[in-house]
């Protein structure tokens, strides 16, 4: 054989970290569980404390333990939620610095609302429609407060997304309403807009509550095709 395989000799602190995280994934070690002590660690696995600390924080920018101060980290229950957190941060950095990504996001938003709205339209109870509603009311009350008013908004799709009874819709649903509200948001404080939302989002849920999967899509893209001119680069604002 002439192809060269070099073995690589890991870091003590990816070796630790290997081995917590199989303690992890095994079951061993279970969500709301204490993780051992450092001092325990170091002892079991007879390295320094900086091996344990770095496998600590690798662990936690995975979502699998939360670090307290002066505390033992503890497991955390991995769900799709955590999972996609784990990208937010590069995501932001990527949007804020990229106008072509912000206009694949709002694209990517249609595809994917269009899509929510249409199973929103064809599995949505009774309670489901009223909770649409109350949502939209309270979105009434807070015109003239930008950020209440958008973030009643977001939970309007967010509820929309939670109806499929899938956590990944609702997981994905949140990451890209937080990604455009905190870089490319425009604040409706212009007279009109928030009266159009309002109008829209009572058009989506007279569609889902009449079982209408086509008429539910239709409006869902008139509304997002007129919103997504409100989120722009903030050097644009």
């Amino acid at each position: 054989m002439n192809r060269s395989e070099p073995i690589v000799r890991r870091k003590l602190s990816d070796e630790v970290f290997l081995r917590l995280k199989r303690l992890i994934t095994s079951g061993e070690l279970m969500p709301g569980d204490d993780m051992p002590s450092e001092r325990e660690l170091m002892e079991r696995f007879e390295v320094g404390r900086p091996a344990i600390r770095e496998a600590m924080q690798a662990l936690s920018n995975m979502g699998l333990v939360a670090i307290s101060h002066g505390e033992r980290a503890k497991v955390l229950q991995l769900t799709a939620k955590s999972i996609i957190k784990q990208v937010d941060g590069a995501a932001k950095i990527i949007l804020s610095s990229s106008k072509d990504t912000l206009e694949h996001l709002k694209t990517a938003r249609i595809f994917f609302e269009r899509g929510m709205v249409r199973e929103a339209a064809e599995k949505a109870t009774a309670e489901d429609v009223l909770r649409l509603r109350a949502t939209v009311a309270e979105q009434r009350g807070f015109r003239g407060a930008s950020e209440a008013f958008i973030s009643a908004d977001m939970k309007f799709h967010t509820q929309i997304a939670a109806i499929s009874g899938n956590p990944i819709y609702v997981a994905v649903s949140e990451a890209m309403l937080g990604w455009l509200k905190e870089y490319h948001t425009e604040m409706l404080i212009w007279t009109g807009k928030e009266k159009f939302t309002l109008t829209e989002h009572e058009e989506i849920i007279g569609r889902i509550e009449l079982k209408d999967a086509d008429g539910a899509e239709k409006a869902m893209i008139k509304h997002l095709e007129r919103s997504r001119a409100l989120y722009v680069m903030n050097s644009e604002k």
